[in-house]
């Protein structure tokens, strides 16, 4: 069997295409009534970011990674989550600039969600128990037969992910990030929690899920051979991402902290209190 024929899923395009064009008239149309007039509405970095996290969800929902996950191959669909969990939410992330940012969260249910949800240890807490249960055999084939379902999976999956990197790159002061050195410690702690299921994935005896192992074979890989390369994409590819992560905050730190000395750091972090504690007043007024 060589690849599934190609056809282009129009509901993906459509998404991506929305999600491009709302944000490009954001900048045009929002921006220049939001910032300072010698300013512009999102860097060319941030621009950059934004579209590269779209293009992610238009690699992993299109074909043929679309194809090959939902009918064939347990590693392309544990690369497809990657791509959904630890890489499109962080490029859409830095990609939006705070004044848009601090607009698409202003809604009440939504300030709450993230005030509450994307708090380090429950966003940890709550990424890990998706993980788990959609990486539940019963679950994950209960979503492999069930495409609406598979969407709902995608969906809360992307959501938790956005929650668990919000303390790592949020911009505003209203809702501060972590200090550098506890970001690092964050995502080291987050690399190792997902070693359990891809333990159970690389080290099985035989195939965990029944959807898999009754699908059509292609290139020859067998259905325990591709349980363990999943398992590896998904410990090593994961923690190679999170790593990547960890070693740009470190020079972050670094650069910061050569260029402007502990003095500046330490006035960030009285800067972020003071935005904290102005946070949670604004927030008991309410």
């Amino acid at each position: 069997m060589t690849l599934p024929p190609w056809h282009l899923h129009p509901d993906v395009l459509a998404l991506t295409v929305a999600l491009e064009g709302s944000y490009l008239w954001a900048l045009r149309r929002l921006g220049p009534r939001t910032v300072a007039p010698t300013e512009p509405s999102a860097t060319r970095g941030q621009i950059a970011s934004f579209s590269l996290g779209v293009l992610s969800i238009f690699i992993a929902s299109e074909w043929p990674i679309h194809d090959l996950a939902e009918h064939s191959l347990l590693f392309v669909h544990m690369s497809q989550h990657l791509l959904i969990s630890l890489v499109a939410p962080p490029l859409l992330l830095l990609g939006t600039p705070a004044w848009l940012l601090r607009k698409l969260v202003s809604p009440r249910p939504i300030r709450w969600v993230v005030r509450n949800m994307a708090r380090p240890l429950i966003a940890m807490v709550l990424f890990n128990v998706v993980i788990v249960v959609t990486h539940w055999p019963p679950v994950m084939d209960l979503m492999l037969r069930h495409h609406p379902l598979h969407f709902v999976g995608h969906l809360v999956l992307f959501g938790s992910a956005s929650l668990m990197w919000w303390p790592v790159i949020s911009p505003l002061p209203e809702m501060p990030g972590l200090s550098y050195p506890v970001r690092m410690l964050y995502l080291f702690l987050q690399s190792l929690v997902p070693t359990v299921p891809a333990s159970f994935l690389t080290f099985g005896s035989k195939p965990l899920y029944a959807f898999y192992a009754e699908a059509p074979r292609i290139w020859g890989v067998s259905a325990l051979t591709d349980q363990t390369i999943a398992g590896l994409v998904m410990k090593l590819a994961g923690g190679a991402i999170l790593w990547t992560a960890i070693a740009i905050i470190f020079f972050k730190w670094y650069r910061q902290e050569q260029t402007e000395g502990w003095d500046a750091l330490a006035m960030h972090r009285v800067d972020r209190e003071i935005s904290s504690e102005l946070s949670r007043k604004e927030h008991a007024k309410r």
